[in-house]
């Protein structure tokens, strides 16, 4: 069996892309989810170190300045990236990075020439997709109608991916994303 070093996930907010992984994650113990790098303010039930390293944008400008960043991208008004040091420490560890990123971000990933699978979730519908995003409650009516609108442009990407998965029940997609890691002959 050999090792594909970075599995990349993406797709619109909402479509359920963090679930996805940490079901993932109970199944399998080779993967480990890569936190991403943020400017934007945490979601009151997020944590620095956990959920997304938490900086300023100065930092993180600073930090973009010293390529220290694999991938990167400007998504409504904040930056959001996936830290090359962050990479190293989990394939030092012995496990293969999965990292949840949006589509600017994978497709970066891909063109570099890093060995990587790329996969998309996509929401069973645009509807369902905006009742989770309003569900979360955590943006207002302009930040949701944002969000649409940027899922509209992601979709258009999906045929970029290696595969797409339909994220309409959460244990058939994470099913259907495992098999598809064991297909690839990944350790686990």
């Amino acid at each position: 069996m050999h090792q594909i070093p970075l599995i990349v996930i993406s797709g619109p907010s909402g479509s359920g892309k963090n679930s996805l992984i940490e079901k993932l994650k109970q199944l399998r113990n080779d993967l480990e989810h890569s936190i991403s790098t943020t400017t934007r303010a945490p979601r009151s039930n997020e944590r620095d170190g956990i959920n997304y390293y938490f900086i300023s944008r100065e930092e993180f400008e600073e930090q973009i300045r010293q390529d220290k960043f694999l991938e990167y991208a400007a998504i409504l008004d904040y930056y959001y990236g996936t830290s090359r040091a962050e990479i190293q420490r989990i394939l030092h560890s012995g496990k293969i990075p999965i990292l949840d990123v949006d589509v600017q971000g994978a497709l970066q990933i891909k063109s570099s020439g890093i060995p990587c699978r790329l996969v998309f979730i996509m929401p069973p519908s645009l509807e369902v997709l905006r009742a989770r995003l309003e569900a979360r409650g955590t943006e207002s009516p302009e930040q949701i109608k944002q969000r649409m609108e940027l899922a509209l442009h992601e979709m258009k990407f999906r045929h970029e991916y290696d595969i797409i998965i339909v994220n309409d029940n959460l244990q058939r997609a994470v099913k259907k994303l495992n098999n598809y890691l064991n297909s690839l002959k990944i350790k686990n």
